[in-house]
């Protein structure tokens, strides 16, 4: 059984940067996708970074040169090291990771989900 847990969220002002953290255990050691996603108020959940177990990364468009995810396979955690962050970053983040059957990460249904964790970019 896969398990995660966020944490690392806050607030920050516009321009600032936070690292989101994600605690995985349970998942297999090979043929898995991990991602985060973003729900903000009133909006649709949306995808922000996808990895999987050959390194391969995907990021929405709205975040590619500012958002990096990474996966310390150690620790266990996954990462999201969130720069230049705008006020439409402002969101709950969630992790997620499922075992990869074919396809690309983004393509992937997800079953597998933290609690979420909050950043609030505002001056």
């Amino acid at each position: 059984q896969i398990q995660l847990s966020e944490s690392g969220g806050g607030s920050v002002q516009p321009g600032g940067s936070l690292r989101l953290s994600c605690a995985v255990s349970g998942y297999p050691k090979y043929m898995y996708c991990m991602g985060w996603f973003r729900q903000a108020p009133g909006k649709e959940r949306e995808g922000v970074a996808y990895i999987d177990d050959y390194g391969t990364l995907n990021y929405a468009d709205s975040v590619k040169g500012r958002f990096t995810i990474s996966l310390d396979t150690a620790k266990n955690t996954l990462f999201l090291q969130m720069n230049s962050l705008e006020p439409e970053d402002t969101a709950m983040y969630y992790c997620a990771a499922e075992p990869r059957v074919r396809g690309a990460c983004y393509a992937a249904v997800f079953n597998n989900w933290g609690q979420g964790t909050r950043v609030t970019v505002s001056s």
